[in-house]
Order: structure tokens, then C-alpha cells, then sequence
């Protein structure tokens, strides 16, 4: 019998045609899937519709979306044996690319059907789910900028437009962050918490690996002084993640926990997983081996290699 999937999809995410997109990911998948499509729309999110589909008990949830339509479809399938498959079809699709998810459609198709099931992290941002990361000062102030006209019009180059524009306006802010071991007061203009990123979110680049599968977060601090010490700040950053080597440059500090609580003076604006977040104080946990996720064969790490794919969906957590 044919696996019974849910394809929650986001008409409105990315820049390319939508419905055309639907067809080409419904032919791919539906020789070998009982397929059901499960639209999005502003009365009914990605979130509702994944907890749906696990009261449906079905095999497998397939998201086609942006960041934010993974993060809300994850929220509902943490801590439950359902696994998440993801076809991006994003902005800046940052889950995906920090994950080893190909953007293309065609291959992503293909790690649908072919790829392993994996357990990573996930953590919680003030009781709300995090996937990748929480972004304190520039980089919500840059998401902010970024709004849905600009995304539609310049696509992932709107993040890099926002972020020169905001470079100008930088301001620093005292901040006192804490963890179950320590206690810090930091001057800073980004505090950066992350459970994973792609090497392009580079304020969370500080220890250069960000690992989801080693039960801690990846805090990054970036305190440069003026413009000119923030475009050195976020190239030693670039350089960190693309060379898999810590930063080693003054005014970025980094390290790891299991929980970390922010409070700033005065508040300042965060973003969760590219979208926009409220304001500090935040506390985040992580919440280890709370998701399954499924993953390019290649790209998965040794301890899955006892996992099988979704012809029989058996997940264990690794060692």
C-alpha cells in the first residue's frame, strides 16, 4: 500500500508561479504516495493543518513553503513519530539550506522519496518553537526591513539590502544573558541564539559549526565598534562559517548551553526564524532529538545509518 502523506503547501510563498509548482510536486510524488494537498491560507496555517494531519495519523507531512510555513508545520509534529519532509520554496528557504534540503524542486522531490529519517533539535523561544534561530537587535531589525513587497521584488537579495541599510542606523544596546552556569552583561548590537543555521546567517556564525544534534544552542555575540567594525565583524563571521573555523576577531564572543535568557536595555526587537518575534526578555531551551526530519541519504550523519527510508518510516533516535 502507498504511504498516506500530507502536502501542506503555501500558495504565496517564493517568487515563481505557485500553481504550476503544485503540479510538478503532485506528478512527482503521486505515483508513489497517497497523496492529500492541504493549502495554506490566512484562516488556516501551516500549524493547524499539521495537527490535523496528525490526528489523521498519517505517514509523513511534506511542507512547500518558506521558513516560517516549516516552523509553524514543525511546532505541531515535535515530540511525535510523524516525520517532516521539506520542499522549499521560500525567500531565503534558510531551514533547508542548513539542513542539506536542495531548493530545486526536482531533487528536492527526490529527497522526499528517497531520503532518511533523522531526529535533530529544536528548541523553545518563550514557549513558541524554534527551528533554526533567534535573532536579537540587527538581525530583526533587518528582517523587519525586509517586508513581503521588497521579498517578492529582489527575492533573497532583500535580506542583503535591509542589512546595508541597517548597518547605517546600528545602534548597541546592554544586554545581561543567562544560562544555567553562568550570568553575562555584554554591550552588543546582536545576540544571535541558534539551534542551526545555513552559513548565510552569519550573525550566528560565531563557533562556525552550529550543530542540531548536539543538545545545546549556539549563542553569538557581535559587539563591533561603529559601521566599519560591523562589515569586519560580519566578513570574519562570513569567513568563520565558510572555512568551518570559530571567529577569532575582537567584539564577537561565542559559546554554548542549553538554555539561554536575554534581557536588554533598553528592549529590543527579535525575530524568530525569520519572522518577526516581539520583543526581549526571551529565554530559549532546547528541546534535543524533538523532531523528525527527513534528509538527503549523503547528507545524513552516521548515527542514521541503522534509520531506514520512508518506504518503512521505523524512526529511533540516534546515540
Amino acid at each position: 500500500m502507498s504511504k498516506q502523506a500530507h502536502l501542506i503547501f503555501n500558495p504565496v510563498s517564493g517568487q515563481g508561479d505557485a500553481e504550476a509548482d503544485l503540479a510538478f510536486i503532485r506528478s512527482s510524488l503521486e505515483a508513489v504516495l497517497d497523496l492529500t494537498i492541504c493549502k495554506t491560507s490566512p484562516d488556516c496555517d501551516a500549524n493547524v493543518l499539521a495537527a490535523q494531519s496528525v490526528e489523521q495519523g498519517v505517514d509523513f507531512v511534506i511542507v512547500s513553503g518558506g521558513d516560517g510555513t516549516v516552523n509553524a508545520a514543525a511546532e505541531a509534529l515535535v515530540d511525535t513519530s510523524i516525520p517532516l519532509a521539506v520542499i522549499p520554496r521560500g525567500t531565503a528557504n534558510a531551514i533547508a539550506s542548513a539542513i542539506g534540503i536542495p531548493t530545486n524542486l526536482e531533487e528536492a522531490c527526490h529527497v522526499v522519496l528517497n531520503g532518511k529519517v533523522h531526529k535533530i533539535d529544536t528548541a523553545s523561544c518563550n514557549d513558541s518553537p524554534m527551528v533554526l534561530l533567534t535573532g536579537i537587535g540587527l538581525e530583526a531589525a533587518v528582517v523587519e526591513r525586509a517586508s513581503r513587497d521588497i521579498k517578492d521584488r529582489w527575492g533573497v537579495l532583500a535580506y542583503a539590502t535591509a542589512g546595508i541599510q541597517q548597518l547605517r542606523e546600528m545602534e548597541s544596546f546592554e544586554a545581561t544573558i543567562e544560562t544555567d552556569e553562568k550570568v553575562l552583561t555584554v554591550q552588543a548590537c546582536a545576540i544571535t541564539i541558534a539551534n542551526m543555521a545555513p552559513p548565510t546567517s552569519i550573525l550566528a556564525q560565531g563557533p562556525a559549526e552550529v550543530s542540531a544534534e548536539d543538545g545545546l544552542l549556539d549563542v553569538t555575540i557581535v559587539a563591533p565598534e561603529g559601521v566599519g567594525g560591523a562589515l569586519a565583524a560580519s566578513y570574519e563571521l562570513f569567513r568563520s562559517a565558510l572555512n568551518d573555523e570559530a571567529a577569532q576577531r575582537d567584539g564577537i564572543g561565542f559559546f554554548r548551553s542549553k538554555r539561554v535568557k536575554v534581557e536588554t536595555e533598553p528592549p529590543q526587537k527579535v525575530a524568530l526564524d525569520g519572522e518577526m518575534f516581539g520583543e526581549t526578555p526571551v529565554t530559549v531551551t532546547c528541546r534535543p532529538q524533538s523532531l523528525s526530519l527527513v534528509l538527503p541519504q549523503q547528507e545524513a550523519p552516521p548515527a542514521s545509518e541503522d534509520l531506514t527510508g520512508l518506504a518503512d518510516l521505523k524512526v529511533e533516535p540516534s546515540d
